[in-house]
Order: structure tokens, then C-alpha cells, then sequence
């Protein structure tokens, strides 16, 4: 495409054939699989679901809706799709609406061309002014979409409003040959739904009774929440069958494919990343509080999870590890366990909750998914500790935890304040008997860093299997004895049994 071409003579010595928007995606969807290029890059865990699907709907030359919870990337998959777009195309000069130079549309590039013929002014624009998007709202009308008279334009021009140049058109009419995506469809009134079947099914506008017909050339994306979770309304049965595929989406089904999520998107700047490093566990810690979310008994299903929560639990982690560093005037340092408190916000406001949810509080509940977090995950570094509560086992397995449960059974706490220096922090933890040793035992080639971190998840899994006392306050969390102060219970004496031990 030689984008120096000004008129439509030069147009047609070029050989230039025009072809619809759906077939160019098509032609351009075609090349990149052969190519084994990626025809969506950046969108993880779709690989074998939603990727393929949405591939073989672009081949068949399909509009498409995408049905799924909030956060499944459905607005980006949409956005995408310009780059299955030709580079530049060429339209008429001055025209609202795209106008092929070789099949115009409107009144004023059908006079243009008959006026100037071979002369008539062409120019290019780029696939990026060709992708339109309207956030559907219950206040949008036919004339935002399909357009109404002009009495300005009108009055201006001297026109009768009987004359077709008096017509406003609406963002649909000036998104012919390019991709056109309706955002949270269910919540567009049915009246202004049933405007647009024949847009789909037609592919042509009816504007006040005119008797002008324009075939548009369009690409339909929908976007919807599943109909039975919105309550502000759902899609009419005649436009869901005019929609030819419909894709469902989902969240990751991995933590890994999560993790890839949201290291992609967390908005953490190298300024931080020099300061502030974050472990893989804790990084899996976060995720899992999003799998724990969407299988809450507390938190409404029909309504998801999004991904955001865990992007947005990342970035605070990260900056509460840098709050600490600049208040002790600290170099670096590393997310904590303690740390964790801090991704509280990041919750609350990303769950809705059913109404034995709302009884416990958002609060409570993100405090909840945090403590099953830890739970879920301390199985995979650590023995499980409910595997020691079995008993009279034939062959007595030494209880890893014992010294550690033990020195909180002597009435001994420890109190780790949330922005306490690093030296502090690893102070706090040496004093718990037998818990570094746990730790490296179990992780040998574990530096320094890394040991004070597990040996603080440590006392956070012990506190998820009720084995120790853990109390979380606005700025410290103290660990305690369970049982031992109230029922003066002791575990000094060698002859009881694994099961007296707990």
C-alpha cells in the first residue's frame, strides 16, 4: 500500500482491491498461523481454550461475544484484534464514515466522486482509528449509535430535514470498515438491543424513516458478564442469535499461568524492584488467596474474582517492603509474611460477598482467605502438621514442630511489629527455640534472607493448623501458646502420647 496515493485515479493504476474488514482480518489471521506467530501475545492460560476458539470465529468471519467474570481479559482480547488490521486503508477525504473510494456509502462521497471523478481526494488512516468502543450504560440512545437529525447541521447547511446531509450519524455508522466493540452488553437497554439486529443481520442502518440503506461493513465484539450474575439486565434472545459465536472465558486454571498473570501486569518500577525483592512463596502466597476467593463460601461465585485483586495485592506487598526500607533507612530488604497484612485493601474491595460474607464482615473474610492461603501453601514446603496427630503409629515419627510448639507452651510470646528493621526482624525470630534449626534442616542451601522468611511462614502455618496462638493487630502480630496457659498443659513429659502432644 503506497500511502503517497492522493486521488483515486492514482488509486486504481495501483491495483489496489478493496476486500470487507472481516475477510482482511481473515487474510491477515491466516498469515500469522502460518507463520506460527502469536496471534494474541500477552494472554496467558488461553492458549488451548479461548485463543483457538476466538481464531476459528475471526475465520469464519463472525462477530463475537464474550461471555465471562470480571477480569478475564475480554476488553484486551477485543483491543487486540487491530492488529489483524491492514496497516493503513484509503477512504474518501472529509467522509464520516469510512467511504470506500471504489463502493461509497454516504451522500457526500457519492457527490464527491460524481462531482471530481478520477480527481476525488483519498487519504489513509491506521489501524489504530480503526477499532471504536462504547462502555454500554443505560442512558445511551439510538442516536448515540446509529445517529438522528441534525438541526444544527441543518440550519447551517440550509437544509430541509428531509435531505439526507441533515443526519448526524451516530459511533457505529462512523465505525464502517473497522471493529466496533459494545462493553457490558446486558446493561444496553432491549429497546436500543433490538436496534441493532439489523445491523447484524443485514449489515445495514435505518436513521428517522429515511430510505437510505448503508450497508456497513463492521466487526461486532460483545463483552458480558454471565446474564444470570447482572441484575440491570440481559441480552435479548432475537441479538444473542444474530451474535454468530460466543466465546466463554475463565480465569487461570494454575497458579503458575496466575503468577505469569500478574507479574505481567502489577505496575511495580525498577526503583522498587532495586530495593525491594519478593520470593517466589510469597508471590504464591498472594495467588493463592485469589483460588481461595473463588471457592469461598463466603464470597458470591456468580460474581468472580478478578484478576485485579491479585495484581493489585502485589503492588501493595511491594510497597509496604518499601515503606519499611525507607523508614529504617534501609538499602533493600524483602517481603515479609507480616508484610502480607498490607494486600487487606486489595480485597476488601474485589469480593462480593453472599450474605453469610456479610455477617462475618470483609474484613474477617480477607483475613480468612489469607490464613487459608497459608494453610494451602505451608503443606508444600513443610511436613504437613496434622500427619503427626494420628495415633499410636506403629513406627513414631519424630514431630518436627515440637521444640517450636514447646517454647510457646512456657508461656514465651513473640511479637513481630510490622516495621521493625531488618536486624529486629531477625532478632525477633532467633528467639524461638529450635525454629532455625527446623528450617535449616529442611532448607540447607537457604542464605540468610531466606531462612528468616521461612522461619516466619513457619509460625504463620503452625498459627493456620492452631498449634500456636496468632493475634494480628493494626501495626504487630503476636504468636502465643494455644492452650497451654488456660489449661496448663505441658509437653516436658517424654511418655505422652503424639496425640497428647496437640
Amino acid at each position: 500500500m503506497d500511502t503517497s496515493i492522493k486521488t483515486l485515479g492514482e488509486l486504481k493504476k495501483s491495483g489496489y482491491k478493496p476486500v470487507s474488514v472481516k475477510e482482511e482480518i481473515r487474510r491477515n489471521l491466516i498469515k500469522k498461523l502460518q507463520k506460527k506467530e502469536t496471534s494474541f501475545p500477552g494472554i496467558i492460560g488461553y492458549e488451548d481454550t479461548v485463543i483457538p476458539d476466538t481464531e476459528r470465529a475471526l475465520l469464519s468471519r463472525h462477530n463475537i461475544l464474550f461471555l465471562g467474570l470480571r477480569g478475564q481479559a475480554k476488553t484486551r482480547m477485543a483491543r487486540q484484534m487491530t492488529d489483524l488490521l491492514d496497516e493503513f486503508i484509503p477512504v474518501v477525504e472529509g467522509s464520516e464514515v469510512n467511504d470506500d473510494p471504489f463502493n461509497p456509502l454516504s451522500r457526500y462521497a457519492r457527490d464527491l466522486i460524481a462531482e471530481k471523478g478520477d480527481k476525488t481526494p483519498i487519504t489513509w488512516i491506521s489501524r489504530e482509528e480503526r477499532y471504536a468502543e462504547k462502555l454500554a450504560t443505560p442512558d445511551v440512545s439510538v442516536a448515540d449509535l446509529i445517529g438522528d437529525i441534525d438541526p444544527i447541521k441543518a440550519a447551517n447547511l440550509k437544509l430541509s430535514y428531509a435531505d439526507e446531509r441533515a443526519i448526524h450519524f451516530g459511533i457505529i455508522p462512523r465505525s464502517n470498515r473497522s471493529i466496533f466493540v459494545i462493553n457490558e452488553l446486558p446493561d444496553l437497554q432491549a429497546r436500543i438491543q433490538v436496534a441493532l439486529f439489523n445491523i447484524l443481520q443485514e449489515g445495514d442502518i435505518q436513521i428517522r424513516g429515511f430510505k437510505v440503506r448503508m450497508p456497513l461493513d463492521i466487526l461486532f465484539i460483545f463483552t458480558a458478564n454471565p446474564e444470570d450474575y447482572t441484575n440491570r439486565g440481559s441480552i435479548v434472545t432475537p441479538l444473542k442469535d444474530r451474535i454468530e459465536s460466543q466465546i466463554i472465558t475463565h480465569y487461570p486454571k494454575s497458579v503458575e499461568n496466575s503468577l505469569l498473570i500478574t507479574e505481567q501486569e502489577a505496575d511495580i518500577h525498577d526503583e522498587q524492584l532495586a530495593k525491594v525483592s519478593i520470593s517466589d512463596m510469597v508471590k504464591r502466597l498472594i495467588e493463592q488467596v485469589a483460588f481461595e476467593a473463588r471457592n469461598s463460601e463466603y464470597v458470591d461465585k456468580k460474581s468472580g474474582v478478578s484478576a485485579r485483586l491479585t495484581i493489585a495485592a502485589y503492588e501493595n506487598a511491594v510497597s509496604s517492603g518499601e515503606r519499611r526500607a525507607i523508614i529504617n533507612k534501609e538499602k533493600e530488604t524483602h517481603v515479609r509474611i507480616a508484610d502480607l497484612m498490607s494486600i487487606i485493601p486489595a480485597i476488601t474491595g474485589k469480593i462480593e460477598l453472599v450474605y453469610e460474607g456479610e455477617q462475618e464482615g470483609p474484613l474477617q473474610v480477607a483475613h480468612n482467605l489469607l490464613d487459608k492461603s497459608i494453610r494451602t501453601l505451608f503443606a508444600s514446603y513443610f511436613p504437613n502438621p496434622d500427619s503427626f496427630k494420628k495415633k499410636k503409629q506403629s513406627q513414631p515419627v519424630e514431630n518436627p514442630y515440637r521444640s517450636v510448639i514447646q517454647w510457646f507452651d512456657k508461656g514465651n510470646s513473640l511479637q513481630l511489629l510490622q516495621d521493625i528493621s531488618d536486624k529486629q526482624y531477625e532478632t525477633s525470630l532467633n528467639k524461638v527455640e529450635g525454629l532455625k534449626d527446623m528450617v535449616k534442616a529442611r532448607f540447607p542451601q537457604a542464605n540468610n534472607r531466606e531462612a528468616l522468611l521461612l522461619m516466619e511462614f513457619v509460625l504463620h502455618g503452625l498459627a493456620s493448623y492452631s498449634l500456636i496462638s496468632k493475634k494480628v493487630a493494626e501495626n504487630h502480630t503476636r504468636f502465643s501458646d494455644l492452650l497451654g496457659t488456660m489449661m496448663n498443659f505441658s509437653m516436658e513429659d517424654n511418655d505422652v502420647t503424639e496425640e497428647e502432644d496437640f
